[in-house]
């Protein structure tokens, strides 16, 4: 499909999608891809939901390696600091269908204060359009349809 919108050429932008592949900026990408408005898309080392982790939505929403401190315990009850350059938002494509991810997986990003919104992948490209031209900070994680189906 096709996705119609008045766009800034600067910006990464879905500009459309079928059912094994997902086109930014009029490039075709046959493999999950994560983003956002400005910089590289990125190959996402998934093939279903099942395969996202923690740390891959750590890396999608693009926060580094988690690093554990031994004294944490004594900071049990807190909330860890956000990152200023981190998203509001990762929208998680997760193919034909909605899928939700487990809590474990989203648990530390939704900690920081990152919401994590999972839906079709339909759905996530034509949400991060909205919100990435509004000037949000958004990170858009997407599986093509295809391999996301059983």
């Amino acid at each position: 499909m096709q996705l119609q919108t008045e766009s800034n050429p600067a910006l990464n932008t879905v500009t459309a999608y079928g059912r094994d592949y997902i086109e930014i900026n009029q490039v075709s990408y046959e493999h999950a891809v994560y983003f956002g408005p400005q910089g590289d898309i990125r190959a996402w080392e998934v093939k279903t939901t099942a395969d996202i982790t923690a740390e891959q939505l750590r890396l999608a929403a693009g926060l580094g390696a988690a690093t554990a401190d031994p004294l944490d315990f004594l900071d049990a009850g807190t909330a860890p600091a956000k990152p200023p350059d981190a998203p509001e938002v990762v929208l998680v494509g997760t193919g034909l269908k909605q899928q939700f991810l487990p809590q474990h997986v989203t648990r530390e990003l939704i900690r920081l204060g990152i919401g994590v919104e999972t839906m079709s992948t339909q759905a996530a490209a034509r949400t991060y359009n909205i919100l990435m031209a509004e000037g949000r900070r958004v990170i858009a994680a997407l599986l093509p349809h295809e391999e996301n189906t059983p």
